[in-house]
C-alpha cells in the first residue's frame, strides 16, 4: 500500500496557490498557480498523486488528508453530482470542477482511501505536504522556481506536470463543504477568513462605519508592537496600512458553535507577523472579538 499525505495553499486565498503530496523525502512532488484557493489546491494535491501513482494501479493508494471538503467531495458527494450533471442540491454548479471530473477519471481501477488528519497538529507527513505547498505558493508570490520534488518513480514528466494550470479563475470567497452528510450553502469558516482579509483592505480602513460594524462591543487586541487596544481606541486611529499585507490562513479551530479562532501569518514589506482572531457569531453576524500578533522571524 502507497501512503501520502496531501495538502494545498494559498496565501490569501485567493491568492498565489501551492499543493503537495508527500510519501518520503525522496518521494514527493509539488506545484501551483499565481492565484487559486486552497479548495484547487488541496484538490490538485489528490490529482496529481493518483496521476503519478497511476504507473502502479494495482497497488492501492491511501491518502492523508487534513480537507473534509476533499475527502467528502470526493468519497461521499460526486456520485450525486454526476447524476445531476455536476450540480449541487440547490441547483448551483459545482466549483473546481474541472479538477474534481478529472479526479473521477483517475479514480476508475484505482483502489483509493482517505483518512481525515488534523491539521497544524504535529502530524510529520502532513506537516511536509503543507510545508512544501506553502512554499510552491510563496514562490508563485515571489516569482521564484518552484520547488517541484523528485515526484514518483516512474510516473514520468506527464504525470508530472499535467493539469498544472488553474483551472478557473477563483470567486473572492470559496464555498468549502464541511458538512459529513449535505452541502451547506457556505462554511462560517470562509466568511471569518473573508471578514478578517477585509480589514487589510483600504476601502474598510477608511471607513470607520465599516470596521466598527466588524468589531465586537467588548473588542480588544493585543498588537504586534505589545500595545493594548481597546475598541474605541482602534477606531479612534484605524487608517489605511503604510504597506500592502497578505494573509495567510494556518489553520482555523471551532471553539464553540458560534465561536471560531483564526490562526493566520501576516506578510508585508520586511516584516512578518503570527496572529489569532476571535470571532464571535452575534445577532448582526461575526464580529472580531480578539485579535493577538506577534512578530515572526523573515
Amino acid at each position: 500500500m502507497i501512503t501520502a499525505a496531501a495538502d494545498g495553499s494559498s496565501l490569501s486565498n485567493p491568492g498565489p496557490a501551492g499543493w503537495a503530496w508527500f510519501i518520503d523525502e525522496n518521494c514527493w512532488a509539488a506545484g501551483g498557480w499565481p492565484r487559486g484557493t486552497n479548495n484547487m489546491g488541496e484538490l490538485m494535491a489528490v490529482l496529481n498523486l493518483l496521476q503519478q501513482t497511476a504507473v502502479v494501479p494495482e497497488e492501492p493508494l491511501h491518502i492523508l488528508c487534513d480537507s473534509q471538503y476533499v475527502i467528502n467531495s470526493v468519497s461521499k458527494w460526486m456520485p450525486g453530482w454526476k447524476r445531476k450533471g455536476w450540480k449541487k442540491a440547490d441547483g448551483k454548479p459545482v466549483m473546481n470542477v474541472e479538477l474534481l471530473q478529472e479526479i473521477d477519471r483517475q479514480l476508475v481501477g484505482r483502489t483509493v482511501t482517505f483518512e481525515w488528519v488534523k491539521g497544524h497538529a504535529g502530524h510529520a507527513m502532513n506537516e511536509a505536504a503543507d510545508s512544501r505547498a506553502q512554499a510552491a505558493a510563496r514562490a508563485y508570490r515571489d516569482g521564484t522556481a518552484v520547488p517541484a520534488g523528485p515526484g514518483f518513480q516512474g510516473a514520468g514528466a506527464e504525470g508530472a506536470t499535467s493539469l498544472d494550470v488553474a483551472p478557473r479563475t477563483p470567486e473572492p470567497v470559496e464555498i468549502d463543504l464541511f458538512s459529513f452528510d449535505e452541502e451547506p450553502a457556505a462554511r462560517d469558516e470562509d466568511d471569518v477568513v473573508a471578514l478578517e482579509e477585509s480589514l487589510l483592505l483600504d476601502a474598510v480602513r477608511s471607513d470607520r462605519r465599516r470596521v466598527e460594524a466588524l468589531l465586537h462591543p467588548e473588542y480588544t487586541e493585543i498588537g504586534a508592537s505589545g500595545k493594548l487596544w481597546s475598541r474605541a481606541r482602534m477606531l479612534a486611529s484605524v487608517e489605511p496600512l503604510t504597506n500592502r499585507t497578505t494573509l495567510e490562513v494556518i489553520g482555523t479551530d471551532r471553539l464553540a458553535d458560534d465561536v471560531i479562532l483564526l490562526r493566520w501569518r501576516s506578510r508585508g514589506r520586511g516584516a512578518i507577523a503570527l496572529r489569532s482572531s476571535v470571532w464571535v457569531r452575534t445577532p448582526s453576524g461575526w464580529r472580531l472579538r480578539f485579535h493577538q500578533g506577534t512578530p515572526a522571524d523573515l
